[in-house]
């Protein structure tokens, strides 16, 4: 019985730990290396939404332009996912190796969304053809 009530009080101590907790923030308040990110690659769009997500231990942030572009960034505020469905992703952004290749092989489409993941970049270009990059950026598929 003493087991049981312990699992009981460690469950109700526990959720709010990892229980969602979304809620709206200013840009000023997340970590600094996402403000710069944004000031240097989204500074002339004006942000409709920022909002911190996750649990007390898992943060992470997406920010909302009005224009719909969309950025996640992760507790450190490093980007995680870039989604500019009415633009394009900033050149800079994208690493060079990728970057070459879309050119050399898809000149004059852009790269409307990148998601970089702990071992691999997955690409959406304008044409809707989604590559996919492991982490020393070599292809390592398609999608059409």
């Amino acid at each position: 019985m003493k087991k049981v009530l312990m699992a009981v009080i460690g469950l109700v101590v526990a959720i709010p730990l990892f229980a969602d907790d979304d809620k709206p923030i200013s840009v000023d308040k997340m970590p600094a290396a996402a403000q710069e990110f944004i000031n240097r690659h989204f500074g002339g769009l004006q942000v409709a939404v920022a909002k911190q997500e996750g649990t007390l231990l898992l943060k992470n942030y997406d920010v909302i332009f009005t224009n719909g572009d969309k950025v996640e960034f992760d507790r450190k505020g490093m980007w995680t996912n870039l989604d500019c469905k009415y633009g394009k992703v900033p050149a800079a952004v994208i690493p060079q190796k990728i970057a070459y290749y879309i050119t050399s092989k898809y000149p004059g489409v852009e790269v409307l969304q990148i998601e970089k993941e702990d071992r691999r970049y997955e690409v959406e270009l304008s044409n809707r053809v989604d590559l996919t990059f492991n982490s020393s950026m070599e292809l390592t598929d398609i999608d059409y």
